[in-house]
Order: C-alpha cells, then structure tokens, then sequence
C-alpha cells in the first residue's frame, strides 16, 4: 500500500516535469538500515519522437557504461544479475510508465553505493542515465540536537529513522530521558528529495544537572530482531556557579595567604580575582588561586571572586582582615602656647584591632581612649605647670609605638618661695629663684640706697639656668646694716614680678649651745619681745641677738664704711653686746631656778628707746630674783 503511494507521488511529481531528452530523476542519496529493505524512486523520459512498443531497463553498481562490465543489479529482458544481487532486488515502477522505482532487500554493507539506470527502447534506442542514487548502509539512527541547549530555555532534540522501504515500519523510542524536566515526546513524518524520514522529537527543559548526560534513540522493527540505537551527549550551557571560595580571613600582618575559587560553568567561565576595581589575577578556568605574601594593612580589605561566560556573570566576595599593631602615633606637631590660653592636641594612629591610646606627661596619665584610633587633649586654660614632654602611646595585643612631643607654655615671672637673704656676721646673701619662660631679666633693688644691681654687676650678682628656672645670687659683704632691705625683681615679655626678700641668719643653731638655763630666759625674751611689740608699734626694725632671736628685718651691713641715721655708734653697740654676752655667760647658779619665769607680767617692762630688748628683759629679770 505504502509502494503504491510512493510510485502515485513520483508520477504526480515528475509527469508534468521530465518531457523531452534523454532524462532521469533519482534521489542523490537515499540511507537504510542494513538487513532492511530500500525503494529507491527513479523516473526517466525519451524524446517524444521516439515510440517504442517495448521499454526495457537495467540497474547497473558503480558504473554507467556497459563495457566496463559493471554488476548488473537488475534487467527486466532476463533474470541475470550479479551475485550479490540475485533474489535481493525487485523492479517496483513500470518501464512503460517511464517509471523505474528499485527496491533492494536485505541489505548489507557490500551493496552501498552508486546505482544508475539504463533505458532500452530497442535497437539502437539505448540510453545510460547519468543520473544515479548513492545508497548508504547505516546502523544507527541519526540524534540531531538543537543548536545550543541553554539552562532556562526549552530544548528540543531530534532522532531522525529512514523509512525508504515498503514492507518495513520503524518504531522509534528514547532512552535515558527519564530525568529530564517537562519532557514531551511528538512523532512526524518528513520528506526530503524523495526520500522519507521518520522524526522523533523529544522536548525539555534543560537543567546544569543534565550537561553530559547520554541520551539515546532505539529503532526497532514489528516481527524482527533488529535493533539499532544512537547516543548523543547533551551540552547544557549555563551561567557559571561559584563552588568554592575562601571564608573570610583574619590573619596577622606579615602571614601568607592562599585565596581559592572553584567554580562550575559551561562554556568554561573566565575566573578573576578583584580588590575594589583592581583586576589582581585572571583566566579562563574551573579554578583559580591568589597567593599573597608577606601580607601588611595594605591588603585588608574585601576580595571578590568573578566568574563569567557568555550566558552570565556571578560574584562571590570575602573580607580578608590583617591585624597588625599601632603605627608610629602621629601628633599635630609641638605647641606653644601662652599661659591661660586653650590648647588642643590630637593624637592619630592606625591599627586593627583598634588600640588603646593614653598620654602620659611625666610617667602619669593625662587622658586615655579605648578603642579609637585618635585621641584629642583638650586644656581649657593652660598653665605653667602643663609645660614639659608628653608621650602618646598606643597600645593592642598586637604591640605598642608611641611618639613624644612638647607642650611648651610661656609665662609670666613666678619668684619662687626659695627665694631669701641670708646674713652673716659680715656677708649678706640674697638668692632670687625666678621660673619664667621666656627666660626673664632678674634685678635685686635696694630701695633705701636707690641700688639696683643685676647679673652684669657680675662682681656682686651669679646666676644660673636650670630649665625654666634662673637663680641670682647676691653677694654683700659688710657689717649688717639695720636699715636694709633688699627686692627682687624679674620681667618678661609676659610681665615684671617684685618680692621684698626675707632675711634668715645661718647661725640659728646656737639654740642648742646655751644649755636649759639659757633657753628659759629666751623663752622668756621671746615673750616679751613679742608683747613688747604689740604695745608700742613704735619700731619697725628691732634689733636682734643673734644667739637668741631671729626677726623679720634682721640688722645687716652693707659695707664697713657705711652706717645709717640713728644707728648706734661703736662704742654703744659694742657696750650692748658685751651685756647681752654677760647674761648668757653667768654662772648657772646666779639665776634663782626656782623663779616661775613664765608668770613675769612682762606688760610691765618699761620702754626704753636707748635699751635694747635684751637689757630690759634681763634687767627687769634680775630684780624680780633679788
């Protein structure tokens, strides 16, 4: 039935087109399945002129021309052919009809190839149609796969069966397409040339899990053992998959580091390792590594590893931390300042973890931060005593730098409490100790004499520096002078200081020397004196002994020559002191010890401006004793 519907559609093609000369139509190839069968459709045509009552033909193997005595394949005038052929072959078009269809059974290697056709109309009307049919053996069906199978589009796939022969219908299936997605399976029949096809088609949607999976096509045959099978290996394309890549790093300055990225992809994906914009390594590869080595801060910081074909880009990123300790602290230089001024000092650094940041002055704590990279002292008014070297120290666990600067105050002259005159019987020494920065000009003045001397007086007046403090010493050599008092005056740029210097002997020892008698009766001069005093106000200087008492303006002399008004003259002062050294030189039996000395109402004294202290006292004390 099938046969009939082939030779029915050749004379429907061909009968209108084949008039005229000496002509032939055959498919150029034609495929079957060897030990089936194949028809191959063939139509010729003669010049019309020509009228034969007869047309005989005959199929020839791999050659046209009759003399080359080629395997005669079929002849309709005999039964003659060639072995290979004999009981395999069977004319299915009618010569009449100018239709000269072959069928071929049992088909084996041997008999692919080419098959020509020769007419004969008797006579000398013969004729070898250089036309011919290429016949080919298979043993596999033919899987024709889209031309690209892409993750996230439907894919269809081909197996495509000959079916050229009359008495025999493939059945066609799929093997291994169980795991595909969405699969559906549709049947057709094509026509090409001529020649038919039996077309399976199998539709899917693709997944990366089916790249490389083996797909097959199985013909079989109704009533046979035949059984043919073709495979093909799908290639799913897809956007590429990061498999693998480092978790985030911590690690400590100077360390190696191997970065790793694995990823999946098809085609192969370009593998790229990115810090910010910078492209640090990359090629076309399932992995890549990054080695860094001998890491510093530098390197902190997020990596990112790219993977990219041409069906998409994906990304993958990691934080890579370098623990390193403090760098050297930076500090917004040294800073001069006035004093009561505000002074602001910063102090920066860098170091993961964040440190801990302290300012010491002098090995003590100014101000201290945790865990910040900067640390700001701020001194609303700044005083002298703020002026020296700090240190800004950061410290982690990872080590400690510091760095030291200078807070340099400027201020005006501060006279320090060292500062005095000490007299003796014949020197009088004036030290005047001055901090003051900028360094200031000390001057001593002796107001009652309209004197000021200075360091360029260098026969009276030394000094030295010692840091912000500058010491003057004055130097006066002379009986002591009762009139005298010395000032001391320094100035800077900031301002002038002036201080009355107090007087203090450096014989003042001789307390212990008068022994228990002696000390009652100072005791005592020492009561009175200050009574004494308060009653009459009259005296602003008072002469003192030096074994007993020592008072605010003590008598000194500032040269040998020299005596003020009112002083006593020689002959008086000596008198007095030859007194005062008879009382404390009196035997110890002299004194009644058992006289309460300490209820003398000493407000009774009489005052006497031509006496010294110590002569009322010690008269009065001798006529209480008689």
């Amino acid at each position: 039935m099938k046969a009939a519907g082939v030779l029915l559609t050749l004379g429907i093609l061909f009968g209108g087109t084949l008039g005229g000369p000496w002509s032939a139509w055959m498919p150029q190839t034609i495929m079957a399945f060897e030990g089936t069968c194949v028809a191959i459709p063939c139509h010729f045509d003669y010049p019309d002129e020509l009228r034969p009552s007869v047309v005989h033909g005959i199929w020839y193997f791999n050659s046209p021309y009759p003399r080359n005595y080629p395997p005669v394949v079929y002849k309709s005038r005999t039964s003659i052919v060639h072995e290979s052929f004999q009981g395999r072959t069977h004319l299915l078009g009618d010569l009449q009809a100018r239709n000269c269809t072959l069928q071929l059974s049992r088909l084996s290697p041997e008999l692919a190839g080419k098959y020509f056709f020769r007419g004969d109309l008797g006579g000398y009307n013969q004729y070898t149609y250089s036309e011919h049919s290429n016949l080919e053996i298979i043993d596999k069906p033919t899987i024709v796969p889209p031309a690209a199978v892409v993750v996230g589009t439907e894919a269809e796939v081909r197996c495509v069966v000959p079916d050229n022969c009359p008495t025999m219908k493939p059945v066609v299936s799929w093997l291994n397409h169980e795991v595909l997605e969405g699969q559906a399976i549709f049947g057709q029949l094509e026509e090409e040339s001529g020649t038919w096809s039996q077309v399976s088609l199998l539709k899917f949607q693709p997944s990366r899990e089916n790249n490389g999976l083996e797909l097959g096509c199985q013909v079989t045959y109704t009533n046979t053992t035949f059984l043919f099978e073709a495979f093909a290996t799908l290639d799913v394309k897809y956007v590429p998959r990061i498999l693998q890549v480092n978790s985030s790093l911590e690690i400590t300055e100077g360390s190696h580091v191997v970065l790793l990225c694995v990823a999946d992809s098809n085609p192969m994906a370009l593998l790229a390792w990115f810090k910010e914009e910078a492209v640090l390594r990359e090629e076309p590869s399932t992995n890549l590594t990054l080695e860094l080595d001998n890491v510093t801060h530098a390197h902190d910081g997020i990596y990112v590893c790219v993977a990219e074909n041409v069906y998409g880009r994906v990304n993958r990123s990691l934080a890579l931390t370098v623990m390193y300790a403090p760098r050297k602290p930076s500090v917004n230089s040294s800073v001069v300042a006035v004093e009561g001024e505000p002074v602001t000092i910063l102090c920066t650094t860098e170091s993961n973890p964040e440190p801990i940041i302290t300012i010491f002055k002098e090995k003590q704590i100014v101000a201290t931060v945790v865990y910040e990279s900067e640390l700001l002292l701020e001194i609303p008014a700044v005083t002298h005593e703020d002026d020296g070297e700090y240190w800004c120290v950061a410290e982690n666990q990872y080590g400690q730098r510091g760095s030291a600067f200078n807070l340099t105050v400027e201020f005006a002259p501060i006279i320090l409490m060292e500062s005095k005159c000490t007299a003796a019987r014949d020197t009088v020494q004036c030290v005047c100790a001055v901090l003051a920065n900028p360094e200031p000009v000390i001057s001593f003045e002796l107001p009652t004499r309209n004197v000021t001397v200075n360091e360029t007086d260098q026969e009276f007046v030394y000094s030295q520096k010692t840091g912000y403090t500058v010491t003057s010493i004055l130097t006066l050599r002379g009986e002591p002078d009762s009139q005298l008092f010395i000032v001391c005056s320094a100035r800077n740029l900031y301002g002038t200081k002036n201080q009355q210097l107090q007087f203090h002997h450096s014989n003042n020892l001789m307390w212990a020397k008068v022994g228990p008698v002696g000390a009652v009766v100072a005791f005592a001069i020492l009561i009175a004196a200050v009574c004494y005093v308060s009653q009459t106000r009259k005296k602003k200087n008072v002469n003192e002994n030096s074994s007993f008492v020592q008072l605010e303006h003590p008598p000194v002399a500032y040269s040998g020559e020299y005596r003020p008004p009112g002083a006593l003259d020689k002959s008086e002062y000596e008198r007095r002191l030859a007194s005062d050294k008879r009382l404390l030189n009196k035997p110890e039996g002299s004194l009644d010890l058992n006289v309460d000395y300490a209820n003398i109402d000493f407000t009774k004294l009489p005052t006497k401006d031509s006496y010294t202290l110590t002569e009322e006292l010690a008269e009065y004390a001798e006529i209480r004793v008689k």
